[in-house]
């Protein structure tokens, strides 16, 4: 992007001089700036589930190696930003200051572009199907067979050049005869991008009436189906636009794109139902720019608040949380597989964090979750599993609300609170003898209270309510009960290492910890690290099996491939076929049956895990 601070430069000069000789520079940037949102806009149309999904092509989803090979897809804008600058210095006619409008140049172009541009893009696009030019040039296009608005500017530079060339002929043409003007370079650039995302945005957009009614289109409009048959098989279908010069060509497969768009169009969004549903919140303001149909690149990485352009964003994020919260509904942001068979989907409500601590907004999140189980019941979902505060127990009792007022539930509702205990328990350091727990009256923390003293591990627990505290050792084996020690106040972790935080730690909470202390934490929200001589251990996750495709987002700060034990949890409880809803307290008993059945299924611990505890 620094190859833009020349042309900003020669921009402000412009603009300071009074544009005498036009504002040339500052119509390539906005152009520039203009083809990056036409691109936006398709992509969020494309990944958008809620928007597109009765009219998607390919039904899988891409993965983290299609995104990295894709993150360069605007290179050929840059390129062309220079091709026009170096156009305004040789080409005559685009010299000096231009006419905003002149309908004899939008047509020259028109028919330019038809004639010369279309025919030699299509010999050049055949040649480089060749063997000798494929597999050092255009192989890098072609190995997405499933296209996204990306994948139309994923090339060579080579094919970057030919194309600045065959889009330069119109323009060229035009500017020649006289005939140039301002608004024919932004009507055919971005419709030239507009025509290319659209090709590659997986939906088919295009509907069948209109070539029903008017059949000679079928040969000037190159639809998404048509361009998708070209990178599945490889040996038809190359026009740019214009499907006429393949049926010339003798590489027009009219029956397949027909039928693939018949049956797209015809198919009106049906689906199979997914066997596992995650069921997600935003976090924050910068976190909704994480979803994987807002910024693609940021959404394939753990979410973080350095990059400064983000803040720009917040304007249009408050609009959009306002609209989401008047009218918004649980969607689809998210889609993977696991051997093929297993189909899980996450959802989001639309809410943030700090949403759910407003007492006159817990209703109406209630009312979102509630309707959310039951349309998952309505699909055929086998398991919803509950992540963040939708299991919130001042909220629902941890998804026991919906329970017991939908007795005859065919989804199974989960929280995913036992496989997050054991994924905790996992973490800590073989041969551990001492705990400080906080939040050790919560569902999390009794699990843990409970299962640690039973291996002869002393837990301090952290609480102020020596009611709650009895009860829960009550429910220890009498044998036991002696490793469940009573605290009232941090000071008493100052002899432990080992700390467990089931509750927000401000600084001088974390203060009472020694040295070299290690904090675990099941908290949602985690806390600040402030110590530097101590270790903070912040997610509670495992990684998917090998087998899992079309991952390609992270959930929240983990890396790739991981997802929240929550999360996991939904996922075991379908693998297994439980019978039963989990919500409510944690069996202590399951947390070694959920962990083996975790690993059983390919879920692996984070690289950071000891894994060597129970």
């Amino acid at each position: 992007y620094y190859l833009y601070a020349p042309l900003l430069i020669k921009a402000a000069g412009e603009i300071r001089c009074g544009g005498s000789e036009g504002y040339w520079f500052f119509h390539i940037l906005l152009i520039s700036c203009l083809r990056c949102v036409t691109y936006q806009a398709w992509h969020f149309y494309s990944r958008a589930h809620f928007l597109s999904r009765r009219h998607q092509i390919h039904s899988y989803a891409t993965d983290f190696d299609q995104i990295d090979r894709e993150f360069h897809w605007d290179n050929y804008v840059i390129l062309q930003a220079w091709v026009a600058t170096f156009g305004h210095m040789w080409v005559p006619g685009l010299g000096g200051s231009l006419p905003l409008w002149n309908y004899r140049g939008v047509i020259t172009v028109l028919l330019l572009h038809m004639g010369p541009t279309e025919f030699l893009y299509y010999c050049s696009h055949r040649a480089f199907h060749k063997p000798s030019l494929f597999e050092r040039y255009h192989y890098l296009h072609h190995q997405s067979t499933r296209p996204e608005p990306s994948t139309g500017g994923t090339s060579s530079f080579l094919e970057q050049l030919v194309i600045a060339a065959l889009m330069c002929i119109p323009i060229a043409g035009a500017a020649v005869m006289g005939d140039a003007s301002i608004s024919m370079f932004y009507l055919y650039l971005l419709a030239f991008d507009f025509l290319i995302f659209m090709q590659h945005s997986n939906v088919e957009v295009v509907p069948l009436r209109l070539f029903q009614n008017f059949p000679f289109l079928e040969y000037l409009l190159s639809t998404p189906s048509y361009h998708s048959i070209h990178h599945t098989n490889m040996d038809c279908n190359y026009c740019l636009f214009m499907p006429l010069y393949d049926y010339l060509g003798g590489t027009m497969n009219r029956l397949d794109a027909s039928n693939l768009h018949l049956t797209v169009r015809c198919r009106q969004g049906e689906e199979r139902a997914p066997d596992v549903v995650f069921l997600c919140h935003g976090v924050d303001l910068i976190n909704t720019l994480h979803l994987p149909y807002m910024v693609r690149t940021f959404a394939a990485n753990p979410c973080t608040y350095r990059a400064w352009y983000f803040w720009i964003c917040l304007p249009l994020v408050w609009v959009g949380l306002a609209f989401a919260t008047l009218w918004g509904r649980p969607h689809v942001i998210s889609k993977y597989q696991i051997n093929d068979s297993f189909y899980e989907q996450t959802w989001a409500i639309p809410r943030l964090g700090f949403q759910f601590l407003l007492p006159f907004g817990q209703d109406k999140i209630n009312k979102l979750l509630e309707e959310a189980i039951l349309e998952a019941d309505r699909m055929g979902v086998k398991v919803i599993a509950l992540g963040g505060l939708n299991k919130s127990e001042v909220l629902n009792g941890g998804g026991e609300l919906f329970v017991r007022k939908h007795k005859n539930l065919s989804v199974r509702v989960v929280h995913g609170n036992t496989l997050t205990a054991s994924v905790l328990l996992h973490e800590l350091p073989h041969g551990v003898e001492q705990v400080f727990l906080t939040g050790s009256t919560s569902k999390i923390g009794r699990a843990i209270a409970l299962y640690l003293c039973q291996k002869r591990v002393r837990v301090l627990m952290l609480t102020a309510s020596e009611e709650r505290f009895k009860a829960i050792r009550n429910e220890a084996p009498a044998e036991y009960r002696e490793y469940l020690v009573h605290s009232l106040t941090y000071e008493a972790g100052t002899c432990c290492k080992t700390w467990v935080i089931g509750k927000w730690a401000g600084y001088r909470d974390q203060m009472w910890a020694p040295a070299g202390t290690v904090f675990h934490q099941f908290t949602v929200a985690q806390i600040i690290e402030f110590r530097k001589d101590c270790t903070y251990r912040d997610s509670i996750a495992l990684l998917l099996p090998p087998s899992a495709k079309g991952v390609n987002g992270c959930e929240y700060t983990l890396r790739r491939r991981a997802v929240y034990a929550c999360h996991a949890g939904g996922v075991v409880h379908a693998l297994q076929g439980y019978p039963d809803h989990e919500v409510g307290a944690i069996d202590v008993h399951r947390i070694d049956t959920l962990w083996n059945a975790a690993l059983h299924h390919g879920f692996m611990p984070l690289p950071h895990s000891h894994y060597n505890y129970l």
